[in-house]
Protein backbone atom coordinates (compact mmCIF):
# COMPACT_ATOMS: atom_id res chain seq x y z
CA UNK A 1 0.00 0.00 0.00
CA UNK A 2 2.87 2.16 0.75
CA UNK A 3 4.15 1.82 -2.65
CA UNK A 4 1.24 2.83 -4.07
CA UNK A 5 1.04 6.21 -2.34
CA UNK A 6 4.82 6.70 -3.62
CA UNK A 7 3.69 6.30 -7.10
CA UNK A 8 0.41 8.25 -6.62
CA UNK A 9 2.59 11.13 -4.97
CA UNK A 10 5.43 10.94 -8.40
CA UNK A 11 2.63 10.82 -10.82
CA UNK A 12 0.64 13.93 -9.08
CA UNK A 13 4.73 15.59 -9.07
CA UNK A 14 5.45 14.80 -12.68
CA UNK A 15 1.55 16.00 -13.77
CA UNK A 16 1.91 19.35 -12.04
CA UNK A 17 5.64 20.07 -13.28
CA UNK A 18 4.57 19.09 -17.22
CA UNK A 19 1.21 21.83 -16.33
CA UNK A 20 3.89 24.78 -15.36
CA UNK A 21 3.85 27.78 -17.99
CA UNK A 22 7.17 28.94 -18.96
CA UNK A 23 8.10 32.09 -20.67
CA UNK A 24 10.58 30.75 -22.65
CA UNK A 25 9.02 28.55 -25.85
CA UNK A 26 10.69 26.60 -28.44
CA UNK A 27 10.52 27.54 -31.90
CA UNK A 28 11.15 25.29 -34.83
CA UNK A 29 9.32 26.89 -37.55
CA UNK A 30 11.25 28.72 -40.84
CA UNK A 31 14.13 31.10 -39.74
CA UNK A 32 13.26 35.07 -39.17
CA UNK A 33 14.90 36.17 -42.06
CA UNK A 34 13.87 40.36 -41.40
CA UNK A 35 11.40 41.97 -39.28
CA UNK A 36 9.18 45.19 -40.39
CA UNK A 37 7.44 47.35 -38.45
CA UNK A 38 5.00 49.83 -40.01
CA UNK A 39 4.47 52.70 -37.18
CA UNK A 40 1.83 54.66 -38.96
CA UNK A 41 -0.23 51.21 -39.07
CA UNK A 42 1.19 50.12 -35.85
CA UNK A 43 1.80 46.57 -36.97
CA UNK A 44 5.22 44.39 -37.08
CA UNK A 45 5.62 41.47 -39.25
CA UNK A 46 8.31 38.87 -38.71
CA UNK A 47 9.06 37.11 -42.22
CA UNK A 48 10.79 34.58 -43.91
CA UNK A 49 12.23 35.78 -47.10
CA UNK A 50 9.19 37.15 -48.71
CA UNK A 51 6.86 35.21 -46.46
CA UNK A 52 5.22 36.42 -43.42
CA UNK A 53 5.73 34.29 -40.42
CA UNK A 54 3.78 36.38 -37.72
CA UNK A 55 1.92 39.72 -37.89
CA UNK A 56 1.08 41.89 -34.55
CA UNK A 57 -0.53 45.20 -33.53
CA UNK A 58 2.04 47.05 -31.50
CA UNK A 59 1.87 50.16 -29.35
CA UNK A 60 5.35 53.01 -29.81
CA UNK A 61 6.78 55.55 -27.82
CA UNK A 62 5.15 58.11 -26.39
CA UNK A 63 5.39 60.67 -29.07
CA UNK A 64 5.51 58.26 -31.97
CA UNK A 65 5.42 60.78 -34.97
CA UNK A 66 9.33 61.15 -36.58
CA UNK A 67 12.65 59.12 -36.23
CA UNK A 68 14.35 59.25 -32.65
CA UNK A 69 16.92 61.75 -32.18
CA UNK A 70 17.45 62.43 -28.78
CA UNK A 71 16.84 60.90 -25.51
CA UNK A 72 14.23 60.95 -23.96
CA UNK A 73 12.02 62.62 -26.95
CA UNK A 74 9.65 59.30 -26.49
CA UNK A 75 9.93 58.51 -30.12
CA UNK A 76 10.69 54.81 -31.90
CA UNK A 77 13.82 54.91 -34.24
CA UNK A 78 12.99 54.43 -38.26
CA UNK A 79 15.58 52.82 -40.38
CA UNK A 80 17.63 49.76 -40.86
CA UNK A 81 18.81 47.91 -37.56
CA UNK A 82 19.22 44.96 -35.77
CA UNK A 83 18.52 42.47 -33.48
CA UNK A 84 21.04 43.18 -31.08
CA UNK A 85 20.49 41.97 -27.77
CA UNK A 86 18.13 40.05 -25.48
CA UNK A 87 17.05 40.60 -22.13
CA UNK A 88 15.08 37.39 -20.05
CA UNK A 89 14.76 39.51 -16.93
CA UNK A 90 13.04 42.43 -18.66
CA UNK A 91 10.75 44.68 -16.02
CA UNK A 92 8.47 44.02 -19.47
CA UNK A 93 8.20 40.23 -19.34
CA UNK A 94 11.03 39.70 -21.80
CA UNK A 95 12.40 42.16 -24.46
CA UNK A 96 14.32 41.98 -27.42
CA UNK A 97 17.10 44.96 -28.27
CA UNK A 98 17.55 46.68 -31.37
CA UNK A 99 21.02 48.59 -32.47
CA UNK A 100 19.68 52.06 -31.82
CA UNK A 101 21.64 53.94 -32.21
CA UNK A 102 24.06 53.41 -35.02
CA UNK A 103 26.98 55.65 -35.88
CA UNK A 104 25.17 57.81 -38.05
CA UNK A 105 22.51 58.63 -35.08
CA UNK A 106 25.27 58.84 -32.90
CA UNK A 107 26.81 61.66 -34.66
CA UNK A 108 23.80 63.11 -35.61
CA UNK A 109 22.86 63.24 -31.73
CA UNK A 110 26.16 64.92 -30.49
CA UNK A 111 26.74 67.46 -33.32
CA UNK A 112 23.45 68.95 -31.80
CA UNK A 113 25.37 68.55 -28.25
CA UNK A 114 22.56 65.80 -27.14
CA UNK A 115 22.88 62.00 -26.38
CA UNK A 116 21.15 59.98 -28.96
CA UNK A 117 19.47 57.99 -26.05
CA UNK A 118 19.56 53.77 -26.73
CA UNK A 119 18.07 50.64 -24.40
CA UNK A 120 15.64 50.41 -27.36
CA UNK A 121 13.61 47.03 -27.24
CA UNK A 122 10.55 44.75 -28.89
CA UNK A 123 9.09 44.11 -25.31
CA UNK A 124 6.10 43.22 -23.31
CA UNK A 125 3.42 45.19 -21.47
CA UNK A 126 3.10 46.02 -18.02
CA UNK A 127 0.09 44.53 -16.70
CA UNK A 128 -1.14 48.06 -15.91
CA UNK A 129 -0.96 49.29 -19.84
CA UNK A 130 -4.14 48.21 -21.53
CA UNK A 131 -4.05 46.28 -25.12
CA UNK A 132 -5.37 49.51 -27.56
CA UNK A 133 -4.10 52.66 -29.36
CA UNK A 134 -2.44 54.11 -26.52
CA UNK A 135 1.37 54.95 -27.37
CA UNK A 136 3.34 54.74 -24.32
CA UNK A 137 6.55 53.48 -24.16
CA UNK A 138 9.94 55.66 -24.04
CA UNK A 139 10.43 54.27 -27.81
CA UNK A 140 10.20 50.88 -27.39
CA UNK A 141 8.10 48.65 -29.75
CA UNK A 142 5.75 46.74 -26.91
CA UNK A 143 3.21 43.82 -27.83
CA UNK A 144 1.71 41.41 -25.35
CA UNK A 145 3.23 39.59 -23.38
CA UNK A 146 2.40 36.06 -25.04
CA UNK A 147 3.46 37.41 -28.09
CA UNK A 148 6.83 38.71 -27.00
CA UNK A 149 7.49 34.75 -25.65
CA UNK A 150 7.20 33.49 -29.53
CA UNK A 151 9.05 36.85 -30.93
CA UNK A 152 11.62 36.10 -28.53
CA UNK A 153 11.54 32.08 -29.43
CA UNK A 154 11.63 33.12 -33.21
CA UNK A 155 14.25 36.15 -33.57
CA UNK A 156 18.03 35.46 -33.52
CA UNK A 157 20.38 37.93 -32.89
CA UNK A 158 21.76 39.71 -36.04
CA UNK A 159 18.35 39.89 -37.92
CA UNK A 160 17.65 42.74 -39.64
CA UNK A 161 14.54 45.28 -38.57
CA UNK A 162 13.15 47.63 -40.90
CA UNK A 163 11.03 50.53 -39.05
CA UNK A 164 9.09 52.40 -41.47
CA UNK A 165 7.08 55.78 -40.18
Amino acid sequence: MRRFWIVLMLLAGVTLAGCSSSKFKTYRGPEVTRIYVFKDQRMMHLMHNNEVLKSYDIELGFAPRGHKQFEGDGKTPEGRYFIDRRNPNSSFHLSVGISYPNPYDRAFAHAQGKSPGGDIFIHGRPKDVAKGPLDWTAGCISVTDKEIEDIYAMVRDGTEILIYP
